[in-house]
This record gives C-alpha cells, sequence and structure tokens, in this order.
C-alpha cells in the first residue's frame, strides 16, 4: 500500500477513496469524500499510481489485520521539544508553520520549514525539535493497529522522558477505521 500526500493551492473535489482531506484555512480535516475550496493538503492510500505527490511512502499492511486512519495536529510553543519517541504506525507529516529539526536513529537528521513534509515508520525513533523563536506547528495522517483508536501514540524510548514536561498539544481531529 502506498501512502502519499498532495499539495492542492486551488481546492480539491469531493472524490471517493481512501483519503483525508484537510482545510488548511479552517484548520478542519474530512475523511473519504470531501471538498474544499482553497489550499488543502490530501492524504491517499492507494495501491498503485499516487499521481503528482509531494511526498509518497510504500507501508506495509497486512490485509488481516484490522487498521485505522488518524489525523491529527501537533502544535508546539517556541523551544518545544518531543523527546525521543516512536508510534505504533507509519505516517506523513506536513509542516503547517514555524520549523522543526526532526532526528532519527544513526545521525539522521533533517530542519523543515513551512510547507515541508516529512514521513516516520513504524516505531521509528524520532526527537522533534521546534523552532525556538517562533510557535511550530504541523498536520499528520497515520495508519495504526485498530487496538489504538482513540489512545495516545506516543511511546518514549527513554522512559525517564515520560515524567518530563511535554510541551507539545495535540488535536486529535479524527480516527477511522479503514478495510484494505
Amino acid at each position: 500500500m502506498i501512502l502519499a500526500l498532495h499539495e492542492r493551492p486551488e481546492g480539491v473535489a469531493a472524490e471517493p477513496g481512501l483519503r483525508v482531506v484537510y482545510d488548511l484555512a479552517r484548520n478542519e480535516a474530512h475523511f473519504g469524500e470531501a471538498a474544499v475550496e482553497g489550499p488543502a493538503l490530501v492524504w491517499q492510500l492507494a495501491s498503485d499510481d499516487v499521481g503528482d505527490a509531494t511526498l509518497a511512502v510504500e507501508i506495509e499492511l497486512d490485509p488481516a489485520h484490522d487498521w485505522l486512519v488518524r489525523c491529527d495536529r501537533i502544535d508546539f510553543p517556541p523551544g518545544g521539544i518531543a523527546y525521543r519517541h516512536t508510534h505504533p504506525g507509519a505516517g506523513i507529516r506536513r509542516l503547517l508553520f514555524g520549523s522543526i529539526r526532526i532526528e532519527g536513529p544513526e545521525a539522521h537528521a533533517a530542519e523543515y520549514a513551512a510547507g515541508g513534509a516529512w514521513f516516520e515508520g513504524f516505531d521509528y525513533p524520532v526527537l522533534a525539535t521546534a523552532s525556538t523563536t517562533e510557535p511550530t506547528a504541523f498536520v499528520r495522517v497515520m495508519v495504526l493497529p485498530r487496538e489504538w483508536e482513540g489512545k495516545r501514540t506516543i511511546r518514549y524510548v527513554d522512559p525517564a522522558d515520560e515524567e518530563k514536561p511535554k510541551l507539545q498539544r495535540p488535536t486529535l481531529f479524527f480516527d477511522r477505521p479503514i478495510r484494505l
């Protein structure tokens, strides 16, 4: 299965399918057949051609397992940190504003500015450090095992980080069960 992110500055027409449509102007997310007039982001789950995707990644999803699609937004104040952590699902993130540094395993690191997109795989450990001078936010779509419906998915690599103050604030738009 391919998870793809598409930028749609002119809006998007209602079309069926396994997709998430995020309205940039209204900070609203919709699952499935939704239309947006004006700038939008579209995440699509497809088995083949994903067209003009900004970012597309193949993810392995066992069809015998029950899955869900989660769309949420994470906001950081200046200087916010998400300590080294993993999630039990794969997903594509897209930075709405601010800047963020994502450090992965084996000294892999990247800086993202507004409009930047990146992928995090199943149980991929990352450290996320937001801008020290301005608020930062990203919206993401993850494909998770169904048992995570409605549950917090962040798991800290170092258990001591669980007790540290958390400045990031999640906003859950939805969890939607899917059939492959």
